[in-house]
């Protein structure tokens, strides 16, 4: 017999604030402003910037007349995600716009703003007129949409690699980053190197392993997956199983924003019961989809509940959505309580029995499912969300044939991977968050990642693009670019850091309104560099910013 834990605790527990909420309030904001649709987008955007149209291809020569070469290298945090808008109308192809509107906002606000926003993208922050004391300076308004790539500036657009040297190599060389570093930069539309430092050396990646993850996810299950978490009863019993699907984004809170409603589950498996006059049950879990070990390689910490396919909002024990947290030892058990209190506030006795197998010819009464995996990839690079990552390495496994646990997942993302014909010479995966050492990459793969992701033939991989965090903005990156870095609202990066490990990989909009993709990976830097470490890296990047570069 199980105890569950006291109705009145989970009960207290804060409501978990999702991603949308995790962002600056302004774009919140925004988000319920603006109205999707890229017809009122067109009809918005101000002269001289280019209606994003399945005529894109056909008016490229007219768009290289009429964009402007930028005059500030500050965009708004829209501004960085409309680089991801590509040649041949691939706007279109980018899949569907994620349930808080995040995306929709960025493009819409980056695309149609007249004059400038607040840092925090709100409509009347810092603005030159009703701005409050100590409100956000301006960020200025977006450039033309199809600025990020190709189109606008011409085919002599692209850095040259030795101008690109003289300014990154004293930087990326600093004695800070410690004896191993590498680099590697690529125009994303052609793919071709354009800087290049030990690019083929396979380091430490932290977090940036995300990105890889993200892009085998995307590759073998497709943005618009989702995974289900199930009631079954066996048969001729009145025992119900709980079956985890490896949801880990689960929620009991009345406010969902769009996650998968543990609530919903019970509502629906309560009517079920009641259809076959079931008003007394026995309630079991299901955790065997998963196999290995359910705790990571580093041990009990807070960066990464139990990975099992059974919890509620990540086992988080606060009112976080994000970041390390204190975590159920029991994410299985607590999930399976806290359905059974709903339950029974639902007019259902529950006497809960632990965990068991559901048999195949057991009888589905109800089912949840998340929202899109391309959401899930979002949240987990916006936010580093480690245990997302996990869930997804596991999918991967699950659809490749591989095992899906650790080691299972790690060989799935490659075995993936290998699929998309990137460079995996020397490259290696342990885990789908980066939390192991054990995980090797070079910035050659990271970048090919990325502009993979932006090729017209691979929609399914934009939300390794649309999903990493905006320097100065979101996730992340919220607040390590100052509000005056050129970097800021231009970059979009996945950070990765370890105790002696700093890295940063993701994308930069240049002076000259070219799409650019980086990544920047540096091993064995003294404990006391950690901070100077990461301002040179995000110097590298707010340095990409301002480069013409010729």
């Amino acid at each position: 017999m199980v105890v569950r834990e006291p109705k009145v605790w989970r009960a207290a527990r804060p409501r978990v604030v999702r991603v949308v909420y995790g962002v600056k309030p302004g774009i919140a904001r925004v988000t319920r402003a603006v109205q999707p649709g890229a017809a009122r987008v067109a009809q918005a955007v101000k002269p001289g910037v280019v209606r994003v149209t399945s005529a894109v291809t056909a008016r490229s020569s007219q768009l290289t007349g009429r964009a402007k070469k930028l005059t500030t290298l500050q965009f708004t945090a829209g501004a960085a995600t409309l680089g991801l808008v590509f040649s041949a109308g691939a706007v279109a192809a980018a899949g569907p716009w994620d349930s808080s509107g995040q995306r929709t906002a960025e493009r819409d606000w980056a695309a149609s703003r007249e004059g400038q926003g607040g840092a925090d993208h709100g409509r009347s922050s810092g603005t030159s007129s009703g701005s409050a004391a100590g409100a956000p300076k301006p960020a200025p308004s977006a450039p033309s949409v199809l600025a990020g790539l190709g189109g606008a500036t011409g085919a002599g657009s692209t850095p040259d690699s030795a101008a690109l040297s003289a300014l990154l190599d004293p930087i990326l060389e600093s004695a800070v980053l410690g004896p191993r570093r590498a680099a590697s930069v690529v125009d994303v539309e052609t793919g071709e190197q354009l800087y290049a430092q030990n690019a083929d050396e396979a380091l430490t990646p932290a977090s940036t392993t995300k990105i890889a993850t993200a892009a085998a996810a995307l590759s073998a299950v497709g943005p618009d997956h989702r995974i289900k978490t199930r009631t079954v009863l066996k048969p001729d019993s009145a025992e119900v199983v709980l079956v985890g699907g490896g949801d880990p984004t689960v929620t009991a809170h009345e406010d969902t924003d769009g996650y998968a409603s543990l609530r919903t589950l019970a509502d629906e498996t309560a009517a079920a019961l009641d259809k076959r006059h079931l008003n007394e049950i026995t309630l079991t879990h299901d955790t065997s989809l998963y196999e290995g070990p359910e705790q990571h390689t580093i041990g009990a910490n807070g960066n990464l509940a139990l990975v099992v396919p059974l919890m509620v909002d990540e086992a988080r024990l606060d009112d976080s959505s994000s970041g390390s947290a204190d975590r159920d030892p029991d994410p299985a058990g607590d999930a399976t309580a806290s359905f059974a209190d709903l339950l029974e506030d639902r007019g259902v006795k529950v006497r809960i029995e632990g965990s068991t197998t559901a048999p195949k010819d057991a009888k589905e009464l109800a089912a949840i499912s998340s929202p899109p995996l391309s959401t899930l990839v979002e949240r987990m690079l916006t936010h580093s969300d480690n245990d997302i990552a996990e869930a997804l390495a596991r999918q991967v496994a699950l659809a490749t044939g591989e095992q899906p646990s650790f080691e299972g997942g790690a060989a799935a993302i490659k075995k993936e991977l290998k699929k998309l014909e990137v460079p995996l010479e020397g490259v290696e995966f342990a885990d789908g968050s980066g939390l192991s050492r054990g995980n090797a990459l070079t910035p050659a793969l990271l970048t090919a990642l990325l502009a993979e992701s932006a090729a017209p033939d691979h929609p399914e991989l934009r939300p390794v693009l649309t999903g990493l965090p905006v320097a100065g903005f979101t996730g992340t990156l919220r607040g390590r670019y100052p509000s005056d870095a050129t970097g800021t609202g231009v970059v979009r990066a996945k950070t990765g850091t370890l105790s002696n490990v700093n890295t940063l990989a993701g994308t930069v909009v240049d002076a000259d309104g070219r799409l650019l993709a980086f990544a920047f990976l540096a091993t064995e830097t003294p404990l006391e560099n950690t901070d100077p470490a990461k301002n040179l890296l995000t110097e590298a990047t707010s340095t990409l910013a301002t480069c013409g570069c010729r």
